[in-house]
């Protein structure tokens, strides 16, 4: 027997569905409650991650949070034990082929051959990605020349400093022409010059591509991102647009006698306060320094004797350590 809904349901219903297919066939990346499991140890708990076209998202965590295997999971190396992971409008794990053809991978050491010329890598790396043979000239020097390694083509790879080998290992990520780039460390032992070159690169293919970057050079993520998460013990603790991160502004306050933090965050213009040490605050929100007279106010009205409040440093590096540490802290306290 056939059920006759209203048409509005119907309406809704439809819009509702057509909303959800839209956002992900529109994203490039569109990763969902991801986990993994290595053995007893739940590495990865419950992480999402989407990027967009013209995303340069920073996904940094400390040595050991399980950023890797998130990297290792979107590039289809390493299979989540749940979760679903949609790569361009292709679902990774029954289309594994066609959603890889939309990935260029730089890991922390790149997969390079120093006996090899440029020209000779790059078209193995061309061949490897099933690039035509009639493409392969083409591609490999349009990637040469988006990597500054047009003078470079004959040179051995051995024979190149660490940061062209840097670029040799970016090109051979983008020869394909992926609509996604997976960046892991690609700074590291590189001098400031080096870097300044590597970073340039990196806005550079960030208008026409989304780009991945994981590295523990905090000034890097905040000079070339438009978008930060922080995975902490497996989990995502903090994703925001860098807009967002530099408008939030924080204000740095020691008392005397420590109040519960409960009632520091009801004072005027206060979201959040996070204890640093012994009565040492930082409070976060929009637009705090505008409040500070009220807040003076307050911590004198309380007498919690007020010893300073003065403004904070809004920084990306104040926001990881404050992320990645409060947990240990307490833990450590308890």
């Amino acid at each position: 027997m056939w059920t006759i809904y209203p048409y509005s349901l119907v309406k809704r219903l439809y819009a509702a569905n057509f909303l959800i297919l839209f956002c992900t066939m529109s994203a490039l990346i569109q990763a969902s409650h991801l986990h993994r499991y290595y053995t007893d140890t739940h590495a990865v708990n419950d992480v999402s991650i989407e990027l967009h076209q013209g995303d340069i998202l920073g996904l940094l965590g400390p040595n050991g949070a399980g950023k890797s295997s998130c990297m290792q999971m979107l590039c289809g190396t390493l299979a989540p034990s749940a979760g679903h992971i949609v790569i361009n409008g292709y679902d990774l794990l029954t289309h594994p082929g066609k959603a890889k053809q939309h990935i260029g991978y730089l890991p922390d050491k790149p997969p390079l051959y120093a006996e090899l010329s440029v020209d000779e890598y790059l078209g193995y790396a061309a061949q490897l990605r099933r690039i035509p043979r009639t493409q392969i000239k083409q591609l490999r020097d349009q990637a040469k020349q988006r990597c500054g390694l047009e003078d470079y083509s004959r040179r051995l790879i051995g024979n190149l400093s660490k940061g062209y080998q840097q670029r040799v290992g970016i090109a051979q990520a983008i020869i394909h022409q992926p609509d996604i780039i997976i960046l892991d460390e690609p700074t590291v032992g590189l001098d400031p010059l080096q870097m300044r070159e590597i970073r340039k690169l990196i806005r550079e293919l960030g208008e026409h591509h989304g780009i991945i970057l994981s590295t523990h050079i905090l000034p890097e993520v905040q000079a070339v991102c438009n978008r930060v998460q922080i995975i902490n013990r497996g989990q995502s603790v903090y994703n925001e647009s860098m807009q967002q991160l530099l408008q939030n502004s924080q204000l740095k306050l020691r008392l005397q006698h420590a109040p519960d933090i409960n009632q520091l965050e009801k004072l005027p213009g206060i979201e959040s306060a996070t204890e640093i040490d012994r009565g040492y605050y930082i409070l976060s929100g929009k637009d705090t320094h505008q409040h500070a007279a009220d807040i003076s106010a307050s911590c004198v009205a309380q007498g919690w004797g007020l010893l300073e409040l003065s403004p904070g440093e809004n920084s990306l590096e104040q926001i990881f350590l404050q992320l990645t540490t409060s947990e240990q802290t307490s833990e450590n306290a308890a």
